[in-house]
């Protein structure tokens, strides 16, 4: 289906157009120059009508491989491997798009007389899913049927279930999970968010070590990556060089969905909106929340938050050989996701949500702030950033010094220990193999659900190429202004301000572009 995308670009007419930004668990109603450019997220694609016969049907015709009946025979041992909580943003109402393939996948495998199957969740160096977590995601039956003992997280730090396979030509060490590697068949069930994610990917990050991990996830790879735009990423080069060297060893059958932007629930869908479309209702709607989640502590509003589920449904579904199935996978996202932009900004602005990939149900600390916002909203793109070389990124968030205690042990002792001392990033590098390895840490991510130790520099790495690229980051209503020193921001009280800020720096003439988001798009800049 061909959407309608001539809607997403406006310009702001009027002194008296307002318009709302995402002020993480809450939200600012603020103005915006005349002139400014305004992208919106395309409208929502229309989901599949019936998504078990359309997996049925991608498993049995796959790309650039056998259907998945022709390559089942009975006293195989399969692992399927399943994407973590990371995704989707935010987790999606019941049923989830890896339930519905994980149900007709293991009916195959039972049909076959397939008895030895184990199901892993592939959290790479992401903290281990929670029972209740891991249920939402595989559903009812799936869970009773093989929790504990056949459906468990990957462990990275389980010597002795880690087979190291070698390395590839460039001198990366390939890790990989025993299961995985001693299987005769192995079925990756994979949920596409962005551009980023699936393809070669997968394994190589969700079923691996730090030791192999830490080849694509720095600094000097992360400076020539464009986290969305594949053809320019240094990083998915490594991980290809890795992936290519596990297919040798393994035969993988690929299983990849995309979804819909759908973002929000019933009672939310005035967010799915542009300003301009709002009704009455909606506006009224939205002060309504806005001024009560003002009046609730910090903990109501994120309980409420974390609490949503996401209308989201599946759009497609494709399986088989990795680079083909995957090619199909991004045609699928690009054409939800995609907006053609005509020109760079000098000025960037967007409203930062409270969720990120590493805050599901958890805090989005400092040091995640900077990986979503100067990390992953920087790089929403395609062929070129939205703001130029030198340009100005202006975010909206509340900006506090809060860490989990269970979930973020790491992040809060980097962030004390590093970050309140350095910036430098050859300083901060030299602590990664230190947080990496430190035994508290390792047992803490093994026994409880603690990220790894090496999470804590990699998610600071993920802002790296915009600190170089940006000549300033301006973060506005901060509530606690000196955390933006320590992460090398400056604040502003308002939007207004913030704005003036950034046209001493480029210019009074200064272009300016409102990112509108959730829901997740991006930008094909020309």
């Amino acid at each position: 289906m061909e959407l309608d995308k001539s809607r997403c670009i406006r310009y702001v007419e009027s002194e008296r157009e307002r318009f709302y930004f995402h002020y993480g668990e809450g939200f600012l109603w603020e103005k915006l120059p005349v002139g400014t450019r305004v992208i919106y997220p395309p409208p929502t694609l229309p989901p599949i009508d019936n998504p078990r016969s359309a997996i049925e049907h991608a498993i049995e015709h796959p790309y650039g491989c056998e259907p998945l009946s022709a390559l089942l025979k009975r006293g195989m041992k399969v692992t399927i491997a399943f994407d973590d909580i990371s995704l989707s943003l935010p987790p999606m109402q019941r049923p989830d798009v890896r339930q519905l393939v994980l149900e007709v996948v293991l009916d195959k495998l039972a049909e076959s007389g397939i008895e030895d199957i184990h199901i892993v969740g592939a959290i790479g160096l992401h903290r281990r899913m929670t029972p209740s977590e891991m249920r939402h995601i595989v559903g009812e039956r799936v869970f009773k049927a093989f929790y504990p003992e056949r459906l468990y997280n990957h462990d990275a730090e389980d010597r002795e279930n880690i087979v190291h396979l070698g390395k590839t030509e460039a001198g990366e060490d390939v890790e990989i999970n025993r299961r995985v590697i001693e299987s005769d068949l192995v079925i990756y069930v994979n949920l596409n968010l962005t551009p980023m994610d699936g393809g070669h990917k997968s394994i190589p990050t969700g079923l691996s070590t730090y030791w192999s991990i830490r080849h694509h996830h720095n600094p000097k790879v992360l400076l020539n990556t464009s986290l969305m735009d594949v053809r320019q990423s240094e990083m998915h080069r490594s991980i290809e060089r890795i992936d290519r060297l596990i297919h040798e060893h393994v035969r993988v059958f690929h299983i990849e969905t995309t979804i819909n932007n759908a973002t929000f629930p019933w009672y939310l869908l005035y967010l799915q909106k542009a300003e301009h479309e709002h009704t009455l209702i909606d506006r009224l709607n939205f002060h309504i929340s806005r001024s009560s989640l003002k009046l609730m502590p910090m903990s109501w509003r994120r309980a409420i938050f974390h609490a949503t589920r996401a209308p989201y449904k599946m759009t497609s579904v494709q399986a088989g050989d990795v680079e083909e199935a995957h090619k199909e996978t991004i045609k699928h996202l690009y054409e939800q996701q995609l907006v053609p932009v005509d020109g760079q900004c000098d000025i960037m602005v967007a409203g930062m949500p409270y969720l990120g990939p590493y805050n599901v149900n958890s805090i989005l600390n400092p040091i995640l702030v900077n990986a979503l916002g100067p990390g992953y909203l920087f790089h929403l793109f395609i062929n070129k950033p939205l703001v130029r070389e030198g340009g100005v990124l202006i975010f909206t968030y509340p900006l506090h010094e809060d860490f989990h205690p269970v979930h973020q042990v790491p992040h809060k002792d980097f962030y004390e220990r590093v970050l309140k001392r350095t910036r430098n990033i050859d300083e901060i590098v030299s602590y990664e193999e230190e947080f990496a390895t430190n035994q508290r840490y390792v047992e803490l991510y093994r026994y409880s659900y603690s990220f790894h130790g090496a999470h804590a520099p990699f998610d600071w790495y993920w802002g790296y190429r915009a600190q170089c690229y940006l000549s300033k980051i301006i973060v506005v209503k901060p509530k606690v202004k000196h955390v933006a020193q320590i992460l090398g921001y400056e604040t502003a009280d308002n939007l207004v301000e913030a704005i003036e800020m950034a046209k001493d720096v480029v210019g009074s003439n200064a272009s300016i572009t409102y990112f509108h988001m959730p829901p997740i798009f991006l930008c094909e800049v020309r």
